[in-house]
């Protein structure tokens, strides 16, 4: 998708609802930019605002605007009680526990909060929009408890704590790290906190911003540690010897599949060059194992799986997803489900997949570099092996987090508990299907990082010849984090060094072209 934003020379994004790609929401979550929106929008939030006070002003009766909420729906709210709905809707709705969202996911959440109500078809003052970009601009970051939502009305609990600072309640982390009340944090940015008028807060509580927002940063750190996955697996097939003829073009060619074809090409643009590769061109080797010669068909079905989830998650974070929605053409105000975060659980869910399996492959490949008997390698990549333990126990640690992430992976989407007096009937739990990600990310970052490690080792141990240049710069850079093992060391250190490795992305343009945030 092309880039749909401009930069206006002080480096801010100007941002057009319904046109925000994955580009500049991986830049959003990065930080180190200043955000506002298109001034196209604002006569459309307003004319939705005028909808909803003309429907105030004329005394009808229309959900979400006077009347109670979810199964209190059918009772009335007298005008002069419509700032206290609002306030108690948001009050009543911050039961939020658990750790602070991340502050990059919490950009996230400012920002596509913003877009969403900048759609026009929430009936809110084009302030509030304006005061969750000044808190982004500030790095004033609210205070949001992972833990509450079920993904259905909107990420109710969530998003009421983001709203609590708007109206001078809960709390804030500025950017030098203190903890202040919501009042302090507005006090911060030069606002007073908000009264909010009728839909007001209804409008800040309903919508899928936070599981979208978690989404898209288990989405990114996959793109990562898929990259990273990528140049580890190179790093084995060198380290082994193996056969480049499993990623001939033609192969993949024949059975169409995209993903495999551009993780084919990109393997074949990493080894180019390598000396090492025709160097055993006629070694009598006929087949390696599958965790190095279907590369291609694994990682390319995984990558196929991330551009589908990149897909359905960039129309979400420009979606309109309060309820109800304002269409002024016609001046009538819908009731529906847009709240309903089903299109984001699925999209995590398939992430989730996706990040199983670099692991899970991953981990095989070290396996295989491990096991002298298919490496060529000396047993558990040392050579005083007996005194010397090696690679052996990393192993284990990279099995079992694998392991780990097969019990993660479990479909979120498919479980649904009722809420609501069973008004809210059938939830989409994509809160936590997003939120998983995180773990299961760094899980395989770990996966990859021992891999490219022990693959470092494997080449070194049997330096004859050089690899690509691409693959050579990649080995330098891995020897810069981590020592070639001679004898036992303590080695958790190392691999923190490799994780860290695995999840930077600092890599060749062959393989971040492929990743949907990077085309």
């Amino acid at each position: 998708m092309p880039s749909k934003h401009t930069a206006h020379p002080d480096a801010t994004l100007i941002l057009v609802p319904g046109q925000v790609d994955l580009a500049t929401l991986r830049r959003i979550q990065a930080g180190g930019v200043k955000l506002a929106l298109d001034a196209s929008v604002r006569e459309g939030m307003q004319r939705a605002e005028a909808a909803v006070r003309h429907i105030v002003e004329n005394d009808q009766v229309v959900y979400g605007i006077n009347t109670g909420f979810g199964k209190l729906a059918s009772t009335r709210i007298g005008n002069d009680h419509l700032a206290e709905l609002q306030r108690n809707l948001v009050l009543s709705h911050s039961v939020g526990t658990g750790e602070p969202l991340a502050a990059p996911v919490v950009r996230m959440v400012l920002a596509t909060k913003a877009v969403s109500l900048a759609r026009g078809h929430s009936g809110v003052r084009p302030a509030l929009a304006d005061a969750l970009l000044a808190l982004f601009n500030a790095g004033v970051m609210p205070r949001i408890p992972a833990k509450g939502s079920v993904g259905a009305s909107g990420d109710l609990a969530p998003l009421a704590h983001l709203a609590c600072v708007l109206i001078g309640e809960g709390e804030a982390t500025l950017p030098d790290g203190r903890v202040v009340s919501g009042a302090e944090a507005m006090k911060h940015i030069g606002l007073e906190p908000f009264v909010l008028g009728p839909k007001e807060g209804l409008a800040l509580l309903n919508g899928t911003q936070v599981s979208t927002a978690l989404a898209l940063a288990g989405l990114f750190g996959a793109e990562d540690v898929f990259a990273s996955a990528l140049m580890s697996g190179a790093l084995s097939l060198e380290a082994i010897q193996g056969s480049i003829k499993p990623f001939d073009a033609r192969i993949h060619a024949a059975r169409g599949q995209p993903g495999q074809i551009a993780v084919a090409g990109a393997v074949r643009t990493l080894l180019e060059g390598s000396e090492i590769v025709p160097s055993h061109a006629d070694c009598g080797r006929v087949q390696d194992p599958y965790s190095v010669r279907c590369i291609p068909q694994v990682m390319g079905a995984c990558l196929d799986n991330l551009a589908h989830a990149a897909r359905v998650l960039v129309i979400e974070a420009n979606a309109a997803s309060d309820n109800p929605l304002v269409f002024t053409d016609t001046g009538e105000v819908i009731s529906g489900g847009n709240f309903h975060a089903e299109p984001v659980a699925f999209a995590a869910d398939i992430v989730a997949l996706a990040v199983s399996e670099v692991g899970a492959i991953s981990e095989r490949r070290l396996a295989l570099l491990l096991d002298s008997g298919l490496s060529g390698l000396p047993p558990f990549l040392v050579r005083d092996g007996g005194l010397n333990s090696g690679f052996m126990i990393a192993q284990v640690t990279a099995a079992a987090l694998a392991s780990e992430n097969k019990s993660l992976a479990h479909p979120a989407s498919v479980d649904s508990l009722p809420t609501s007096a069973n008004q809210e009937d059938h939830v989409s739990m994509a809160t936590f299907a997003g939120r998983r990600l995180a773990d299961m990310v760094n899980n395989t970052a770990v996966v990859v990082g021992i891999e490219a490690m022990a693959a470092a080792q494997g080449i070194e141990l049997k330096r004859k010849l050089r690899s690509s240049p691409l693959v050579e710069a990649e080995f330098a850079a891995i020897r810069q984090q981590v020592a070639f093992l001679e004898t036992d060391r303590y080695l958790a250190p190392d691999i923190e060094a490799m994780r860290q490795w695995a999840l930077k992305a600092d890599l060749p343009a062959a393989l971040l072209d492929i990743l949907p945030s990077h085309s």
